[in-house]
């Protein structure tokens, strides 16, 4: 058994498989989830688990070298605005239209229970040497 970290067993095993270069969406419970990329739906209810509990779980155990999300959020979620420019020096903003056509070619969705709107972030993992 694992001592900490993500215990989610289907996250856990979605997270061993990513490669460099590779997309995993963060979204909202509302973001439409395109066809094609694993899913680990995590929501639970509204709100549980966060957008943030989330986003600080996963960045505690992979390697991130980008990361894209919708400029709405900036005026929309000041709180998930605040998180992304806080935690990403090379976040780039998109239309949120736009965002969704990205997120196609994720690798892994991982859905949140989170319930205020354009708490979506798309990471591109990096490499840890």
């Amino acid at each position: 058994m694992k001592r900490g970290g993500i215990l989610n067993r289907q996250l856990c095993g979605a997270l061993a498989e990513l490669g460099h270069g590779d997309g995993v969406l963060v979204c909202d419970a509302g973001m439409p989830i395109p066809a094609g990329p694993r899913v680990v739906d995590l929501a639970f209810r509204a709100g549980v688990p966060s957008f943030a509990e989330v986003v600080e779980g996963l960045l505690a155990e992979l390697v991130v070298e980008g990361a894209t999300a919708a400029a709405e959020v900036r005026e929309a979620n000041p709180a998930a605005a605040g998180l992304l420019a806080g935690r990403f020096t090379e976040l780039v903003y998109v239309p949120h239209e736009r965002l969704k056509e990205l997120s196609a070619g994720a690798r892994l969705v991982v859905r949140t229970g989170e319930a205020r709107p354009y708490a979506n972030v798309l990471l591109r993992c990096g490499v840890f040497f």
